[in-house]
This record gives C-alpha cells, structure tokens and sequence, in this order.
C-alpha cells in the first residue's frame, strides 16, 4: 500500500494554487446560501423543541424499516404547499439530482441541460443510459434545434429538458415560459432545479416554475438547506415519477433516511413560509436596495440575491477574497472548474444575515479592490 499517488495529487493542487481545505466560519456572512437567515433563528430552535419526540435518527433506508410517519407528512403537505401533485423526500440536493438523472430518463431517451447545470445534475445524467447534451445557457431555440436535429438523426425516445430556475453562480434566472411551451411543444419533460429560488422567488416563495409545477411534464427539485434553512430537498412530480424513484434511484434506495425529526422541522417551516412572508419580503427589499451599490461597482445586477464580480485569474481572485477576509468580509473566490476557467470570480450571496450596515461596508471594501484593480 502506498499513499505516494494521492499525495502526489495533492502536492499537484497546491502547486497550480487549486488545493482546497476546510476552515471555520468567520467573518460577515456573504458566502452562505442560508438567504432567509432561518439555519440559526429562533423560528427554526422553536421548532426543533417542538419536534423532540420525533425520533431524530431513521435507523434505515426508506424500504427497509426507515419510512417513518414525518416524511409522509411532508411529503404531502410539500406537494400542496409547490402545487405539485406528490413529492418525495431525498437526503440532500446532490443526492436527488442523482436520482432524478439516473432513474428517470431511459436508455433511448435525450436529456438536453443548460450549458450551466449544476454538477449533481451532470453527475446523475453520467450514471444514467439517456444520452445527455449541453444547449447553450438560457437559450430556449438553441434547445429547440438540438432536440429537433436529434429527432432528425433518428431518436425515437423521451425528451428531457434540464434547467436551474436560478444559477448558482451567475445569479440569473431562466426563460421558465419560453422553456415550458418549448416542452409542451415538443413533447417533452421539463427538469427544474429550483434550489436557489424556493422561499424567495416565485409566487409565495414557491419557485420560479410554481405556475407549472401541477403539470404531468414537470418535474420541480427544492432544496431544504439553503433558503429553508434545514438540510434535505424534495422532488416534486407526478405520481408515477415519484413511484420509478422509489424503485429506481439508488441514491434514494441505498441511503439511510434522513432524520425524521428534520422532517418535521421542516414541515414548520412550510407552514410558516406560507403564512408569514416577512422574511421572504425582506429578502427582496434587500435584493431592490443593493442595486445602485452594484452598479457603483461598474456591474450589471443580476436581479438576484447571488451577485457575481468576474475578476479572471485564480490569483487575482483569491487575492481579493484573502483581503476581504482580513477586513472581516466572507466573500469566497469560485474557481474553475465550478465555474468556467476565465470566469473566476467573487461569489456575493445576500442573505438576512448581516445589517444594513454591513453590507455598506462590505460594498465600500469591494469598491476599493475594484479600483486597486484599475490602478
């Protein structure tokens, strides 16, 4: 046995300054996806004491003897509360976008993604039999001809549509109509990850696709650990899909359930979400007011709470990410390959976490950078 390999992997990183490492959490909150401020609320504490005769551990998969009464619960009130017509319940985001990705398209059948999909998505597609094809980035007609030239070539099965309701790193949001009449059209299912816009954007915080989650075509994915501040994410389908799950994706099958008692936690999260939407209003104040700051910056807002600033190059990046640090600002520098290699970048996610003060300063500080920048 030796270790020589993988030590040479990661001597490999650390000289191209690519070798990553975990540290605490410091510093002025502009980095997390926690954008409602609910992952240490006393709403969420409140809950969890509620919750406590709740079994916290599920003790098994799902099919074996790990289906505890919470995640029906939340189940059915999830697809009421998205209009969805079921749900089911995954551990985590990455590990429902590898269900949905492997279990649902089949061997003869196309996927068409987003040039931009999340890595989850591209990793399930690879272990699925569709074959799987990019379409330039929020571009409903580049969609439609490669769909289209595919039937030409012969492809006589399913069509799958794959898209981000709103991108994870440039803040932008998809055609979500064009993108629904494209599959309606053309027969073909509609994948919506909506992990970034559920709770936030949509009517009730419910996502950008919630007009047209109820439809047999659409298939909307809502993670519970970023605005809902929990852990978990739920797929929202047709019933039928929902059941090929269950039978089919492996990262449902073979995993331990999640805990029961976050389950019922976020079953209160739901409910409040759906009757109190301060948070959810704040949030976009928030979102309306930080606009002028970024054009002061010579940038174009996203219109989103996830702000991009390209600055190209890994060490001109991370450079700006090590002096917002210092100055007590958690700002983080995105890499390639997370993003495309010359579009590094400052990821500014704004959440309800820091004051209207801070984000002043923090903007007052990405000022001065940008000008050290263009000196």
């Amino acid at each position: 046995m030796s270790l020589t390999a993988h030590q040479g992997l990661l001597e490999s990183l650390a000289q191209r300054g690519r070798l990553r490492g975990l540290r605490p959490i410091a510093g002025m909150d502009f980095a997390s996806n926690d954008y409602l401020a609910l992952a240490g609320s006393a709403l969420l504490r409140d809950l969890t004491r509620q919750a406590l005769d709740t079994p916290v551990g599920s003790g098994a998969a799902r099919l074996l003897r790990g289906n505890h009464d919470a995640f029906a619960a939340l189940e059915a009130e999830a697809a009421t509360h998205f209009g969805a017509p079921a749900a089911l319940y995954f551990g985590c985001g990455f590990a429902a976008n590898m269900g949905i990705f492997s279990a649902l398209p089949q061997a003869r059948d196309l996927v068409l993604h987003d040039a931009l999909i999340h890595a989850s998505s591209l990793d399930g597609m690879r272990l699925g039999a569709a074959t799987a094809r990019p379409f330039a980035h929020n571009d409903p007609d580049a969609a439609r001809r490669a769909l289209r030239d595919w039937r030409r070539a012969g492809g006589t099965g399913q069509a799958w549509i794959a898209v981000e309701s709103l991108y994870s790193m440039d803040g932008d949001t998809a055609p979500i109509a064009e993108l629904i009449q494209l599959a309606d059209q053309e027969d073909a299912f509609l994948i919506v990850d909506e992990a970034h816009a559920t709770g936030i954007w949509g009517p009730q915080g419910r996502g950008l696709a919630a007009l047209y989650a109820g439809q047999e075509n659409v298939v909307t994915l809502h993670t519970c650990g970023k605005a809902l501040g929990v852990q978990g994410a739920l797929v929202c389908a047709a019933p039928t899909l929902i059941a090929v799950l269950v039978n089919r994706a492996r990262s449902f099958i073979y995993s331990t359930a999640p805990s029961p008692l976050l389950a019922q936690v976020l079953r209160g999260v739901l409910a409040h979400l759906g009757a109190e939407p301060a948070r959810r209003s704040a949030l976009l104040a928030r979102v309306a007011q930080v606009q002028d700051h970024i054009r002061a910056l010579g940038l174009r807002p996203s219109g989103s709470q996830i702000q991009p600033i390209i600055l190209p190059g890994d060490a001109r990046c991370l450079a700006a990410a090590e002096s917002l640090a210092a100055q007590g600002f958690d700002i983080r520098a995105i890499r390639a390959p997370t993003v495309p290699k010359g579009t590094e970048r400052l990821r500014l996610s704004l959440t309800l976490n820091p004051s209207q003060r801070d984000i002043g300063t923090a903007f007052a500080a990405l000022s001065e950078i940008l000008q050290n920048e263009s000196a």
